[in-house]
């Protein structure tokens, strides 16, 4: 029973790696764990080159406490990256599924389960006549990129005649 639970919770995890709104909820803590980081080294090393400036302190003699603030930016931005490509990927998902239920909003019952019709539910033959359209649209676009294509290859052979 226990090793059902931990394929359970695998399988879980591993679909919350993949959803781009939970993995930019875990990046959010990241980030800002990043960002202190950023603004600490930052301070750190404002701190060390204004004591260089005044003299107090040798250049050769405190570089080794200096932690090097490139790598924190650009591990801070590295985040931002990923991020970003989350939250675009999840916009991309709900465009996705917003185009999925506009062009096909309604569900046809099926026979094996008669009681679960719901009113918003398409008959059969409403639902062939848009998919008939569907395909139509489809054809229509084939024939337009069919069509332009050869026009393309007709001007390109025309020209190295």
């Amino acid at each position: 029973l226990s090793s059902m639970s931990t394929m359970q919770q695998q399988q879980l995890s591993q679909q919350q790696d993949f959803d781009p709104v939970h993995r930019f909820k875990m990046l959010i803590p990241l980030l800002k764990d990043s960002l202190q980081n950023v603004m600490t080294i930052a301070s750190l090393n404002f701190g060390h080159n204004a004591a260089i400036d005044n003299g107090r302190t040798t250049e050769k003699g405190n570089d080794a406490a200096v932690q090097r603030f490139d790598k924190s930016l650009e591990e801070f931005y590295a985040l931002c990256d990923q991020l970003e490509l989350c939250l675009r990927l999840a916009h991309e998902c709900l465009s996705q599924s917003i185009d999925s239920t506009k062009h096909s909003p309604n569900l046809v019952p099926t026979a094996t389960k008669p009681d679960t019709v719901q009113t918003e539910s398409l008959s059969y033959s409403q639902y062939l006549s848009m998919i008939k359209s569907q395909i139509s649209c489809a054809k229509d676009i084939h024939n337009a990129l069919l069509e332009c294509s050869k026009k393309i290859a007709g001007k390109g052979q025309g020209a190295c005649n």
